[in-house]
C-alpha cells in the first residue's frame, strides 16, 4: 500500500506518514518504483502513533515511545513513566476545566438570581 493509500484508507495525515518514515522505524516500509510501501506491521504501528498523538504527545515524545517499544530489551518501565507523565498533564488541564465551569457556573447562578430579584420587583 503507497503512503497515499494509507492515508486515505486509514484516515493518517500525510504529514503523520512523512513523519515516521522519517524516524527510520519502518522495518518492512519498502520503497518501491520510488513510492513506500506499508505492511500491517507498519499499519498498527501507525495506529499506536495516532494514539500517543491523540493523548497529547508532542512528535519528539511519539519517536521516543516508538524508538523504545521496537527495542530488543525491555522498555516497558520507561513507556509507562512517559503515559504516566502524560497522565499527570492531562489530570491537571481537566482540573483546570472543572474550575473554570465552576466559576462559569456561579457567574451563570448570579445572573439567574439577578433575573428573578428584577422579576420580584417588577411585581
Amino acid at each position: 500500500m503507497t503512503i497515499q493509500e494509507a492515508s486515505e484508507r486509514y484516515k493518517i495525515p500525510l504529514e503523520i506518514l512523512r513523519e515516521y518514515e522519517s524516524w527510520g522505524l519502518c522495518g518492512s516500509v519498502k520503497k518501491v518504483m520510488g513510492m513506500w510501501q506499508y505492511d500491517d506491521q507498519d499499519i498498527e504501528r501507525l495506529s499506536m502513533i495516532m494514539t500517543l498523538h491523540d493523548i497529547g504527545f508532542d512528535s519528539s515524545e511519539v519517536e521516543e515511545y516508538m524508538r523504545l517499544f521496537l527495542k530488543k530489551e525491555d522498555t516497558a518501565e520507561q513507556r509507562m513513566q512517559m503515559l504516566n507523565r502524560q497522565r499527570g498533564i492531562t489530570l491537571d488541564e481537566i482540573h483546570l476545566r472543572e474550575k473554570q465551569l465552576e466559576r462559569m457556573d456561579y457567574l451563570r447562578f448570579k445572573i439567574e438570581n439577578g433575573r428573578q430579584s428584577d422579576e420580584q420587583k417588577s411585581r
